[in-house]
């Protein structure tokens, strides 16, 4: 792992995505918990990570499952205490493991205290604290613009007289960030945790900062929808042109960046989800060594596993942000799990998860993976009466929502609740994520949590991987070929992401430098070309 004392940790780091409602519960009241992390972080630390995200855990009435903020420096009793995070930051720094939270700025719960008070009247020391607007003289909503999880972004207060808008959730409200009072208001808010000794922030929803202070109407969608958004939500048929991703939050985020200078060693990264502005907007959030440290995308969320969608992807992003940086994640707590997305009928999911890693561990940027994916865990089908996510019960039955991804991890094949909870688990556990307990996995060396830990120790003992620049080969449709070149090393990443067995000319230089330890059973090469057998890969040295 990169030294904790390293300011540049996080180029090429390794990131485990903790959702802590369904890693560990520790009290059996079936909810995962800040005790149930601390108690589990030998199993991250086991992996070769480098750091933790760990989503949520702030006081919150959970609307959203804890994306609803009402106050942020308190923790949720159903996650623990102030004292249980202090206990799990500590412990995991003892580990080597960096802790990244969820910052949530964007907006809060409508139970936050200053939009209580903002909602009171027009006239308070909060009113301007929230994105408030007049009704048109027909009294409707004051533009076009849509909420996420469905509907006008808008919604009528009786008290205020006014619309205020929600980019989600009706009981989440935005906040105005074109109110200096409200930004220096949150910078505090992360003061406080950067007090208490964490490494940094995942900045959710970070280019939902500020809206067009004209509240012009969005047009319609060249085309509509985007990774993250479903095909079936209206949110996907707008342009999102004055909404969010506004010049203005330039300035901010580089705000966010000197704060964190009187931090050495910590970062933010932000998340973007802009459609095919995506990459622009990446690279002008992490340019320049004044903004973000990088930038977590959606673009490889989507269904496609082709080498050309792999490699279109990753050219456009490096592309735009030459001087910038990239976190690449292939599922996390929004999307379906990738295996089940990736995967075809009859497929082996630990093949597919095993190939999809192959791929993620060898991009150029940091990697983010999501609790479960160490296992092959597949999407889990939720009934609609066990449906916990506003988003699904909005959108069922065409889109089922976020809960199949957000199912309890299965720890233990034969124990209660697979070693989750004593209690009744929040979300039903499948029997076919029992069947791939941790403990299940441990035991067979032929695991993808076995194969998790060598491909990424291989990603971090090895210097093309983590530092070096990225050169993507002519290959034929199912081939995806690239090199990784560093300080005069250089190392061929070769895929076939086919179903049938291919053979590929082999560059000159790599004829039999296979190594063995993290490539695919069943390469073989000879002095002119690759042998490689349906859904395999092979990283070959140059001689």
């Amino acid at each position: 792992m990169n030294g904790i004392g390293d300011g540049d940790w996080w180029r090429g780091a390794v990131i485990y995505q903790v959702y802590p409602r369904s890693f560990q519960d520790s009290d059996g009241d079936g909810i995962g918990d800040l005790r149930g992390i601390t108690a589990r972080l030998d199993h991250i630390a086991s992996l070769g990570v480098d750091a933790i995200w760990v989503s949520p855990f702030f006081k919150s009435p959970m609307a959203d499952m804890g994306y609803d903020v009402s106050d942020y420096r308190a923790v949720d009793p159903m996650f623990g205490t102030i004292e249980d995070f202090d206990a799990m930051l500590a412990r995991a720094h003892e580990l080597g493991l960096k802790i990244i939270i969820d910052q949530v700025l964007s907006h809060t719960s409508d139970r936050h205290a200053w939009f209580q008070e903002s909602r009171s009247s027009r006239d308070n020391p909060m009113a301007d604290r929230y994105v408030w607007a007049d009704t048109k003289p027909d009294g409707t909503a004051p533009n076009n613009w849509l909420s996420i999880f469905g509907g006008p972004a808008w919604e009528w207060d009786g008290t205020r007289m006014q619309y205020y808008m929600h980019s989600f959730l009706a009981s989440q409200p935005d906040i105005n960030f074109h109110s200096p009072e409200a930004r220096d208001a949150l910078i505090e808010e992360m003061r406080f945790w950067l007090d208490r000794g964490v490494d940094g922030f995942r900045l959710d929803a970070c280019n939902h900062y500020f809206h067009d202070a004209k509240l012009r109407d969005n047009p319609p969608a060249k085309r509509a929808s985007a990774n993250d958004i479903p095909d079936t939500n209206p949110y996907g048929f707008q342009e999102h042109k004055y909404d969010k991703t506004q010049p203005e939050n330039i300035a901010f985020l580089k705000r966010i960046r000197t704060l964190l200078e009187e931090y050495p060693g910590t970062v933010a990264v932000g998340e973007v989800g802009d459609g095919d502005r995506s990459p622009a907007t990446v690279g002008l959030y992490t340019s320049g060594g004044d903004t973000l440290h990088f930038c977590y995308t959606f673009d490889l969320f989507g269904a496609e596993f082709s080498p050309a969608f792999f490699r279109s992807t990753v050219t456009k992003f490096i592309d735009a942000s030459s001087d910038g940086w990239v976190c690449w994640a292939l599922s996390n707590h929004d999307v379906m799990r990738h295996v089940s997305r990736f995967a075809q009928p009859g497929d082996d999911l630990n093949r597919i998860g095993r190939l999809a890693l192959a791929i993620l561990a060898a991009l150029r940027g940091t990697i983010c993976i999501y609790q479960g994916e160490e296992l092959a865990l597949p999407e889990a089908d939720i009934a609609f009466e066990d449906l916990r996510d506003p988003y699904g019960i909005r959108f069922w039955p065409s889109f089922k929502g976020r809960d199949g991804c957000r199912t309890p991890m299965p720890w233990s094949r034969d124990s209660r609740n697979a070693g989750f909870s004593d209690g009744t688990p929040w979300l039903p556990i499948p029997a076919a994520h029992k069947a791939r307990a941790v403990d299940l996995q441990e035991a067979d060396h032929r695991s993808p949590l076995h194969f998790y830990r060598d491909m990424l120790a291989f990603r971090r003992d090895s210097l093309p991987l983590r530092s070096g620049d990225i050169q993507f080969l002519d290959t034929e449709a199912t081939i995806l070929a690239f090199t990784r070149t560093c300080a005069g090393r250089s190392l061929l990443c070769l895929y076939n992401m086919g179903h049938e067995p291919t053979d590929w000319p082999l560059p000159e230089g790599y004829a039999t430098a296979l190594v063995e330890s993290v490539s695919a059973p069943g390469i073989t090469l000879n002095r002119k070309k690759a042998r490689l057998p349906a859904l395999s890969w092979a990283f070959l040295r140059a001689r």
